[in-house]
């Protein structure tokens, strides 16, 4: 029986100064795979991995948008 994952890239845009602290919590969160703190428009890059939409819809919102130092996100599917 093959297991359908929810794969997905979320886009993170930083406070000033503190994209490497959102890094770091960001990669303690379950479902996280890789965090990438990068240079351009957005700071961090997540790489992650959830059983289903609804539980992609709750990480991004409660546990990353809550975030202190967080601004905006944007969040890509893997199709």
């Amino acid at each position: 029986m093959r297991v359908l994952v929810v794969k997905a890239y979320i886009l993170v845009q930083a406070q000033l100064g503190k994209s490497r602290s959102v890094a770091k919590a960001i990669a303690n969160v379950r479902g996280v795979k890789m965090v990438h703190s990068v240079t351009g428009l957005y700071d961090v890059i997540v790489y992650l991995e959830l059983p289903d939409m609804d539980s992609l819809s709750d990480l991004v919102v409660k546990r990353v948008q809550s975030l202190k130092g967080v601004e905006r996100t944007h969040t890509a599917i893997v199709v």
